[in-house]
């Protein structure tokens, strides 16, 4: 059996792994996240073994998010996501090589998010896999990057826009690519010519299933959409007043765990509810006090946190931030979307949810009540919005899901070759 490690962002990335790294360990394998001090308790509670890259102080990524940019939207909330990555990447490469010598940790799942987990693989020569817990990094000219909501098109006036929107990115993410550039050459490991390269050649899996993807041409043989494992693993038991749900629909509105410490969001969110036949059921993410939603419009049933997956089971519709992990639970229970993607891969995940027709989306920035209110009538209303979202959780169902990622990763190490797709 194979002793894995797993290195990955905190947060909802951190749950993403939790399902897989479960079903590894079910399988007789020895499973370690490599993480920071703060998520140690989390990790130990849901079973798996931990290491951290900092014994004292060091505060993980969730926190420092919420802490820098709770209240911030768009390009200046993805700045302030790359310096605290940065942060969190140099810690990596000064520790990780060490931890993972002592814990003879024999291979590595690494998030696309944390690349730099990749390039220490390469460095101690350990095979180690690509997982996608976001929108897949890997960048096509005819796809446009995660960060937007730009629409998707094949046409050359849109490949422009999308080659300026990736150069963009990599002005802001300069400082990166260079601390990437000084392991390799530390290291002695052959310089990237593109960021794909920082990804695993041995197989590279996504959570998304296909269909809720854009048309993809050019991604490696050896990539996997087997759709999403989430389940209830290492979720705390959230207490929530059932008692209160009163049998009209349920709308349920969430904006995470990081970004959600926009009050005029919730404000317009809770406004736009009212008059209409629905429940609205809020919950904060634990981004801001109780209190602080006294005063909402139409009284919504508010909470700090919300048993998220039991909720959707009742759901006629969710209101989102549009976070991959919100809305790939939505869509296994067939629930249709409004999305208000506020930064990072959001715009992204939201452009998604249209083009699939599983949803629509209003960008942060053109937010108005009515606008809003209008939406939500016209994705509860209009059945192709709920029929779409049951095409795409009939998708997840038939995608493979935890079972086929823990499949393609132990053929990967076990063959030490790429497991290629089916084509069929």
């Amino acid at each position: 059996m194979t002793h894995f490690g797993i290195i990955c962002p905190t947060g909802s990335h951190l749950t993403s792994c939790f399902p897989l790294g479960f079903e590894l360990q079910r399988r007789g394998h020895c499973i370690t996240f490599l993480n920071v001090v703060d998520v140690q308790d989390k990790i130990l509670a849901a079973n798996f073994r931990f290491r951290a890259f900092e014994e004292t102080g060091f505060p993980g990524s969730q926190v420092r998010l919420a802490d820098r940019i709770g209240k911030l939207t768009g390009m200046a909330a993805v700045k302030e996501t790359i310096k605290v990555c940065e942060q969190d990447f140099q810690i990596i490469l000064q520790k990780a090589p060490a931890i993972i010598k002592t814990e003879n940790i024999q291979a590595l799942l690494v998030d696309q998010c944390s690349p730099v987990g990749g390039i220490v693989a390469d460095f101690l020569n350990i095979p180690f896999i690509s997982l996608c817990n976001a929108l897949p990094l890997n960048r096509e000219i005819s796809i446009p990057p995660p960060f937007t909501s730009w629409r998707y098109s094949s046409t050359w006036g849109a490949k422009v826009r999308n080659q300026t929107g990736y150069a963009l990115f990599n002005v802001l993410a300069k400082r990166v690519r260079r601390l990437i550039d000084e392991y390799r050459q530390q290291w002695k490991l052959p310089r990237y010519s593109h960021p794909n390269y920082n990804f695993s050649q041995l197989a590279q899996l996504s959570q998304q299933p296909v269909e809720f993807e854009f048309p993809r041409t050019n991604l490696p043989p050896h990539f996997h959409f087997t759709g999403p494992y989430h389940n209830s693993i290492g979720r705390e038991n959230v207490s929530f007043p059932w008692e209160k749900l009163t049998g009209q629909p349920l709308v349920y509105a969430s904006l995470g765990t990081v970004l959600n410490q926009l009050l005029p969001v919730f404000e317009a969110i809770a406004a736009a509810c009212v008059g209409l036949d629905v429940q609205l059921v809020i919950s904060l993410g634990g981004g801001m006090p109780l209190e602080t939603m006294s005063n909402l419009p139409g009284s919504p049933l508010v909470v700090s946190y919300a048993p998220q997956l039991e909720l959707l089971k009742k759901a006629v519709l969710t209101i989102t931030h549009a976070g991959l992990n919100t809305a790939l639970e939505s869509l296994t229970h067939g629930v249709p979307m409004v999305a208000i993607p506020i930064t990072n891969d959001q715009p992204g995940v939201a452009a998604r949810i249209a083009w699939s027709g599983a949803g629509e989306m209003i960008p942060v920035s053109n937010l108005t009540v009515a606008r809003l209110r209008s939406t939500i009538h016209k994705v509860l209303t209009q059945d192709s919005y709920k029929a779409q979202a049951s095409r795409l959780q009939l998708a997840i169902q038939n995608s493979g899901g935890v079972d086929q990622a823990a499949n393609i990763i132990e053929s990967a190490i076990a063959t030490g070759k790429p497991v290629l797709r089916s084509t069929t």
